[in-house]
């Protein structure tokens, strides 16, 4: 068995790992906090090895279930690893680390593509 195979338990060796981030803003977060969080975020597909693919935007739904997050960063790994190797890595932590001063609440969700 491949080492892909071993650590995507859907057991298919095209399948990602999708990390998808939400993150709702303080009501005192200024567009300018909100511009650097979207930047500095954008940085880490660069900084970070074992970053597949990255994307972000903004909710658009009609349908008013957003529960107040309004930014979605989706990050693709090939391999569990890779994702945690993220996790860790010191630019990812330096960034959660200036989240403090705008950011409400978060919300995390991995799944492996079907």
């Amino acid at each position: 068995m491949s080492a892909n195979l071993a650590a995507n338990p859907a057991a298919n060796p095209s399948s990602l790992l999708r990390h998808v981030v939400l993150f709702s803003f303080k009501a005192s977060a200024s567009a300018e906090q909100v511009d650097r969080v979207v930047g500095d975020f954008g940085t880490l597909k660069d900084a970070v090895p074992g970053i597949e693919a990255y994307e972000w935007g903004t909710n658009v739904s009609p349908e008013g279930l957003n529960d107040g997050f309004t930014h979605c960063f989706t990050l693709s790994f090939a391999t569990a690893e890779a994702r945690d190797g993220y996790l860790v890595h010191a630019a990812h932590q330096a960034f959660v680390a200036t989240l403090g001063a705008c950011l409400e609440r978060s919300l995390v969700v991995d799944y492996w593509t079907q």
